[in-house]
C-alpha cells in the first residue's frame, strides 16, 4: 500500500534499531529542496528534523552532485559541497540528503555505533557509491560489512525507470531489460542492493522500502513531474 501525504516514512527493520533515528519526508511536510544561494538548514528541514526528534540547527547536508565521494563527518558543517556519501559516528549529529527519483540508501553498525547516508542516483551507482560507504564504514570506525545493517529508501523502480543504451550499457544485464517504448528499463535498487551484498553486507540485512517515486504522489518525482521539489532523508545516531 502506498503512504498517505502526512506520514514520515521509514524502514521497518531499521526503525527497530534503538541506536538509530531515520525517515523520509513527503510533500506535506514542504518541499526539502535547496534554496540557492541560503542556509542548507532551511525551515523545512528543521522542522523535519525535529519531527524526529533531532536538532535542525546541527544538520550537515550531503551536496550531492551524483558522484562517489564519501565525507567523515564529526561536528555540524551545514553542506558538504560535492559529496553524495556522509559517514559519522557522533550520537545526535542529523546528517541529511534529498532525493526526487534517485535512492536513498542507508547504512548502520549497531557494534561501532558508525552510520553512512548515501544518495545513489545512476551515475553514483554506476561508480560503487553503495560500496564506497561500506569501504568508508570500514576505514574509519573499524565496522565490519557483515555486522551492517542496510536501508535501500524510496526511489524510481524497475517499471518506471526508462534510461538510453548509453545508461544501460554501464549496468549489468541483471538491472536492466527492454522498454516497451524501444529504451531501457534500469533496477536502481537491484543494482544498489546486489552492489551492497557484493560488499560483505549480509543478505538478510538489506531491506528495502518499495515504495516509486514516480507511482507515489505523497513524494517528489523528477520524471512525473519535473519542478524541483525533492523529499529528504535524515539519519542520526540516538
Amino acid at each position: 500500500m502506498l503512504p498517505s501525504s502526512t506520514e514520515v516514512l521509514r524502514i521497518p527493520a531499521l526503525a527497530a534499531e534503538s541506536g538509530l533515528l531515520h525517515g523520509f519526508s513527503t510533500l506535506a511536510m514542504g518541499g526539502m529542496q535547496p534554496v540557492p544561494g541560503g542556509d542548507p538548514r532551511t525551515a523545512e528541514r528543521r522542522a523535519f528534523a525535529a519531527t524526529l526528534g533531532l536538532d535542525g540547527a546541527r544538520l550537515t547536508v550531503a551536496g550531492a552532485i551524483h558522484g562517489a565521494a564519501v565525507a567523515r563527518v564529526d561536528e555540524p558543517a551545514g553542506a558538504v559541497r560535492g559529496h553524495d556519501a556522509l559517514v559519522s559516528d557522533r550520537p545526535g549529529l542529523p546528517l541529511l540528503a534529498t532525493f526526487a527519483d534517485c535512492y536513498p540508501v542507508l547504512l548502520y553498525d549497531p557494534a561501532q555505533r558508525a552510520l553512512a547516508l548515501v544518495h545513489a542516483g545512476w551515475r553514483g551507482t554506476a561508480a560503487a557509491i553503495s560500496a564506497r560507504a561500506v569501504e568508508a564504514l570500514g576505514s574509519e570506525y573499524g565496522s565490519r560489512p557483515a555486522d551492517l545493517l542496510a536501508g535501500i529508501g524510496p526511489g524510481i523502480c524497475g517499471r518506471c525507470y526508462e534510461v538510453g543504451e548509453e545508461v544501460a550499457e554501464r549496468f549489468a544485464p541483471d538491472f536492466v531489460r527492454p522498454s516497451p517504448s524501444g529504451r531501457r528499463l534500469l533496477d536502481l535498487a537491484a543494482a544498489n542492493r546486489a552492489q551492497l551484498e557484493a560488499a560483505g553486507v549480509r543478505a538478510e540485512r538489506v531491506h528495502v522500502h518499495g515504495t516509486c517515486t514516480r507511482e507515489c504522489a505523497a513524494l517528489p518525482s523528477h520524471r512525473r513531474a519535473a519542478d524541483g521539489a525533492r523529499f529528504a532523508c535524515i539519519a542520526a545516531i540516538r
